[in-house]
């Protein structure tokens, strides 16, 4: 197996340096929350009742985050629409978020056009492309991303500009001290994480060796949800690896009766639980429960807390953790966790149209 504390393997198979862009994210977060703080917007914005985010992959995950994050204290509706129309609720009381990295999004430049012709308010989140273009031309409010990486690692410039904007709107409140809280923290994690501490003491290497030529499956509830789905699509596109993800309580309503069959798969997966203090009492019961009964399938599992006194501490502990995890788990299996040549393949197929 790959010898995750040999520098040599970061040189031959991370060329364009994705654990620098991992190490970043704390910084990285300050930086977005600051200029969110300072994003100048319309006045008439103040009387949204309702947040759509339209968006696909990493950039349309900060909107899930923000959506649990801020749904015990906002009653703003906040939905993420991953998909080429806009959802038939937008009206003027609605603040339109288009997000896209790139700005060459096709399912959120559609979605976006179709938004022109409503009288809902609008906002861009790019860094440039066909989307900023569009925007200035009909004068709304463009946050730009001056963040150069793969969209999946700007995770901290799809989620704290929207925080900052609902922020700016009164619709939270301050949350500056724990964003601070939170940055701090994610800094002291860097150091028992990333790549110059050793397996012996580092959970995140240790972690991937145990999913390594594993299937892997990730559960969350509550806050730790969007996390469970990041940790799936971290694991798919860094690792090229197949994961997938659940959410308590459902899952204890049909999930759980598949343990069964086929019987030599639950001795190939392998089970992530999230877990957060911040969850319902209940929900914290569900798992000891759930962790019962994969002994009972012969499946193996692993309970992963999240860090921190604040929700966003948690919910960000455990991103990072996760960023990791499926960073390790791409060298383990000799591949490059930057490029995603599967989607380049599908994008160049479907630009030629006859589809």
């Amino acid at each position: 197996m790959i010898d995750l504390d040999d520098p040599k393997v970061y040189e031959e198979h991370d060329p364009a340096d994705m654990r620098g862009r991992i190490r970043e994210l704390p910084q990285q977060c300050l930086k977005a929350w600051q200029q969110a703080l300072g994003f100048e917007l319309p006045s008439d914005y103040s009387i949204v009742k309702k947040i759509a985010v339209l968006g696909m992959g990493g950039s349309a995950i900060g909107g899930d985050l923000l959506s649990s994050l801020i749904a015990a204290e906002s009653k703003v509706l906040i939905s993420v629409r991953r998909d080429y129309d806009l959802p038939a609720h937008v009206d003027g009381d609605t603040l339109i978020i288009a997000s896209s990295y790139s700005g060459m999004t096709e399912e959120t430049l559609s979605a976006f056009s179709q938004a022109l012709s409503t009288p809902a308010k609008k906002i861009v989140l790019t860094t440039g492309g066909k989307l900023k273009a569009l925007a200035e031309e009909k004068g709304i409010p463009v946050f730009t991303i001056d963040y150069v990486a793969q969209p999946r690692a700007a995770l901290a410039h799809s989620l704290f500009p929207l925080l900052g904007i609902c922020r700016r709107l009164s619709l939270v409140s301050d949350k500056t001290g724990e964003v601070a809280e939170m940055a701090q923290l994610l800094k002291n994690l860097q150091t028992t994480i990333n790549d110059t501490c050793p397996t012996s003491r580092n959970p995140a290497k240790q972690m991937a060796a145990k999913l390594h030529n594993r299937l892997v499956v990730i559960y969350g509830a509550g806050i730790l949800s969007p996390v469970a789905q990041r940790w799936k699509t971290q694991i798919n596109e860094n690792s090229k690896a197949w994961a997938f993800y659940e959410a308590f309580p459902e899952l204890n309503h049909n999930a759980v009766v598949g343990y069964e069959f086929p019987p030599e798969l639950a001795q190939r997966a392998f089970v992530i639980l999230l877990r957060s203090q911040h969850l319902h009492p209940r929900t914290l019961a569900r798992y000891e429960v759930t962790a019962a009964v994969l002994r009972q399938a012969k499946a193996s599992y692993e309970i992963v807390d999240g860090l921190g006194e604040s929700a966003l501490s948690q919910m960000m502990s455990l991103i990072l953790f996760g960023d990791w995890v499926s960073y390790y788990l791409a060298l383990l299996y000799e591949t490059d966790p930057s490029p995603v040549r599967v989607i380049d393949y599908l994008k160049k197929r479907l630009s030629r149209g006859g589809f």
